[in-house]
């Protein structure tokens, strides 16, 4: 018994030492090259929360909400655009201030005409 708690107290404490990662994403629809391009606090979380809305059916943001109901949840890709790590010294403002602009530098680099606001 003593194993296992001593397991769990492991598993919380690499938890907790974790490295807080975001990033800008892109959600594609494959049928026509429209996309939503945003950033995220916790990139992977919101990955898992697309796959989910994928395997269910059901659709993960309200912009897409129309494509989605016409083309099917089979016609979206989830692509991890860029990833950085929230610095020891940045408090949580800074670090979604820094996603903000990792998200312009990326819209800069896309057709504009294919997004999806």
């Amino acid at each position: 018994m003593t194993g296992t708690s001593d397991r769990k107290r492991e598993l919380r404490n690499e938890y907790k030492e974790r490295k807080t990662s975001g990033g800008v994403y892109m959600i594609t629809n494959n049928k026509n090259g429209r996309y939503v391009l945003q950033s995220a606090v916790n990139v992977r979380r919101f990955q898992n929360r697309f796959d989910f809305s994928k395997d269910t059916g059901s659709c993960v943001l309200t912009k897409l909400l129309q494509e989605w109901n016409k083309y099917g949840a089979k016609a979206f890709k989830f692509d991890i655009l860029e990833e950085i790590e929230m610095k020891d010294t940045q408090t949580m403002k800074e670090f979604e201030e820094d996603l903000q602009l990792l998200e312009e530098i990326w819209a800069e680099r896309l057709d504009q005409e294919l997004r999806i606001h």
